[in-house]
């Protein structure tokens, strides 16, 4: 049996939805819900896509669209609806009622992806909050019982308290435990770091959309062996080793973060604040793009959109346009080394391909002479023109 009658036979069958309203970087193919879709060990087989001026309050895609996917899922024998947008609970709760069959949504499918990969003690706390403050807001999607109350003597809660505030209280209890132990395993890195800065370690954080190669390029500097597929989101916890830059650059502390992806939920991104933190405390980011990919602008406006989030766009960085192996020969770059113009920056722009090695070496170059320098060109946002000069 080949792989992908495997995976067609023991997997989920979804049907994918995606709605047009209009937005930049609407997915028309959906390739991307596919992928995350295969990811979380879905299969994915019918789409439909549509277009709207604004979503449906009660359907978010109105009833004559939704009897079309209900038809689409008796014909394919789908046992799931996945939607590429987010759904409110209410709408959620009513897509599953007309269609009698479970309705999910992209953010509810980023996390369970989170919780299949996370592997540390702090990315299974971080996933675990997520999805409890994502649940906190769903408590009246799928369970009728949650309206009927509790209370009296010896029952849990006060006298009258329902069964939804209950679990809404037990809930925030649990959000409230979680935060309190990330907040420790913060304060933990906080030490971590501050020791590596008495060691003055020229600190740099690869950051970048998922896939585009960044635990690939990671082992290859350091010679690791973290580990790294073609696939979304395979790396989540955050690795850190020493990088060997030559007599003129030292040593550097490289670290691998998780990768960020379009829409992806808030909660995640709250959640995982404590391991971005090794891109807010960074020197220097590499901010590895997907070359091959003939998206990969959109990808780098998603990337800035994160870093803003966090607060890490003040932090000068260089382009590393990975995958040079796949890159088609028309769009292959006349010069391993370029500036690259991105929101009124000029930003060096170094290709390479962690696969097979080529331009690596210039990498190692321009990072030796950027540690050397202790950062010192990269204090000021007036200076990229000048940094990328070398």
């Amino acid at each position: 049996m080949s792989s992908s009658t495997y995976f067609e036979k023991f997997s989920t069958p979804v049907i994918l939805v995606g709605v047009d309203f209009g937005f930049p970087n609407f997915d028309v193919t959906l390739d991307e819900l596919g992928l995350l879709a295969q990811t979380a060990g879905l299969f994915p087989v019918a789409k439909l896509t549509c277009k709207r001026k604004a979503p449906d309050a009660a359907l978010f895609v109105g009833s004559g669209k939704a009897d079309e996917i209900l038809a689409l899922a008796h014909l394919h024998n789908a046992t799931e609806i996945l939607f590429d947008q987010a759904l409110s609970p209410a709408q959620q709760r009513n897509l599953e009622r007309h269609l009698q069959l479970p309705v999910n949504d992209r953010t509810l499918l980023i996390l369970e992806i989170f919780a299949q990969r996370a592997r540390s003690h702090e990315g299974k706390l971080q996933v675990d909050l997520a999805r409890l403050q994502y649940l906190s807001t769903r408590l009246v999607r799928r369970w009728s019982h949650l309206e009927r109350q509790r209370g009296g003597i010896g029952a849990r809660g006060g006298p009258g308290e329902t069964q939804i505030e209950l679990d809404r209280r037990m809930i925030g209890d649990s959000i409230k435990r979680t935060k309190e132990r990330l907040q420790k395993i913060k304060r933990q890195r906080i030490t971590q770091r501050r020791q590596r800065e008495r060691k003055e370690t020229f600190n740099i954080s690869l950051v970048g959309y998922t896939n585009s190669g960044k635990s690939t390029l990671f082992n290859a500097l350091v010679k690791a062996r973290t580990y790294a597929a073609d696939q979304l989101f395979a790396t989540l916890d955050t690795t850190t080793r020493q990088l060997y830059l030559g007599e003129s650059g030292g040593i550097a502390s490289l670290s691998d973060t998780v990768g960020f992806i379009r829409d992806i939920p808030h909660g995640l991104v709250d959640a995982f604040q404590a391991t971005l933190q090794e891109a807010i405390d960074a020197d220097l980011l590499l901010h590895v793009v997907d070359a091959s990919n003939p998206a990969f602008p959109e990808q780098i406006a998603e990337v800035e959109k994160v870093l803003k989030e966090i607060g890490a766009d003040h932090i000068h960085q260089i382009l590393v346009f990975n995958k040079l192996d796949l890159v088609p020969t028309d769009r292959y770059p006349s010069s391993l080394r370029e500036t690259y113009e991105w929101d009124g920056r000029q930003l060096m722009r170094l290709s390479v391909s962690a696969r097979n090695g080529n331009g690596l070496p210039e990498l190692r170059e321009q990072l030796a002479i950027v540690a050397a320098r202790g950062g010192g060109a990269l204090k000021t946002p007036g200076d990229e023109l000048e940094f990328s000069q070398y």
